[in-house]
């Protein structure tokens, strides 16, 4: 038997958590590690005590066509990195990584150019993680310096989406 690749088995078990997001549009799940210890997991979903919207069967997004990236203020759910920062003390969050993967619900299919939002690189940057591990297909990642979400500031842009 090979031994998977540390990066690849902390992207498997941030796979495992996003089949917890109660998201009817897309799964996310999240895991931050530091000094090769498991700090936190998160996965999109309501905040505690609200209806799911897999439970409701309805997306505000969905059914108002809005695209990825935009508008989050219309969505009941809390982000996969955020549950995972908010879970977490700050001091074992300076210089740890997060490692995130996303899937299509209707496809299964691993999302596409993964990437925070806009809001979510705000969370990475002040919560201190140092690295960002997205997941693009079942072996292959991008990794992400955060000190890129300081140098390019996409807020400055004034576009939306991805």
């Amino acid at each position: 038997m090979e031994r998977r690749d540390k990066i690849n088995y902390y992207l498997d078990i941030a796979e495992s958590v996003l089949e917890r997001s109660s998201c009817i549009r897309r799964n996310f799940g999240a895991v931050i590690v530091k000094n090769d210890e498991i700090i936190s997991t998160g996965y999109n979903g309501a905040p505690r005590g609200r209806k799911n919207c897999c439970d409701m069967g309805e997306c505000m997004r969905e059914k108002m066509k809005i695209p990825r990236g935009e508008r989050y203020e219309m969505c009941r759910s809390v982000h996969a990195e955020q549950n995972a920062i908010i879970s977490a003390g700050r001091s074992d969050l300076i210089g740890s990584t997060l490692y995130l993967v996303g899937k299509e619900c209707g496809t299964s299919e691993y999302v596409k150019n993964p990437a925070p939002c806009m809001l979510c690189k705000r969370f990475i940057i002040n919560a201190g993680i140092k690295q960002v591990v997205l997941r693009n297909t079942k072996d292959d990642y991008t990794i992400i310096d955060t000190q890129e979400y300081i140098d390019k500031d996409d807020s400055l842009e004034g576009k939306f989406g991805y």
